[in-house]
């Protein structure tokens, strides 16, 4: 895992990259999620050292990202919602990265057509651009950081 680096940040996302951030991670997790890895030789076709994939296993069950059953690494409930953050970072891929197409298609198994992460407002749904989110103190945030944060 990444070292401490984030520990004057306070928010979710440093936080989630300490775990999840570093460059084999969210691929040893795509791998678990959709190409049905769960051996430790599973995830070797990734051309991952075999040091480095001993640690982020390791800390992936340290996590709770993980567990251990035996030979296999199966995800949890907390590693399987990483789905929609791979999902998500694919698209983006596909849409600035992957000028012959997308080279992978995530689909619906129950019916077969296109599956997509987009934003939705709890309230009226949809979001349409990134500039209509606004960040605003939540209750996890001190008092002396979120009085700076408010206009």
């Amino acid at each position: 895992m990444l070292g401490k680096t984030y520990d004057r940040e306070v928010c979710s996302a440093a936080r989630a990259l300490e775990l999840v951030g570093e460059r084999w991670s969210l691929l040893i997790v795509r791998n678990a999620l959709f190409a049905g890895a769960r051996r430790f030789g599973d995830f070797r076709s990734l051309g991952i050292a075999t040091n480095v994939l001993t640690t982020r296993l390791e800390g992936f069950v340290a996590a709770g990202i993980m567990e251990r059953d035996g030979d296999e690494y199966l995800l949890t409930a907390q590693g399987r919602e990483l789905a929609a953050v791979v999902v998500a970072l694919t698209a983006w891929g596909d849409r600035y990265l992957a000028p012959d197409g997308p080279p992978i298609l995530y689909t619906h198994a129950t019916c077969g057509n296109a599956v997509e992460q987009h934003l939705v407002c709890a309230s009226c749904g949809d979001v349409h651009d990134a500039r209509e989110v606004v960040a605003r103190p939540g209750p996890g945030m001190p008092a002396e950081i979120a009085a700076r944060m408010t206009p």
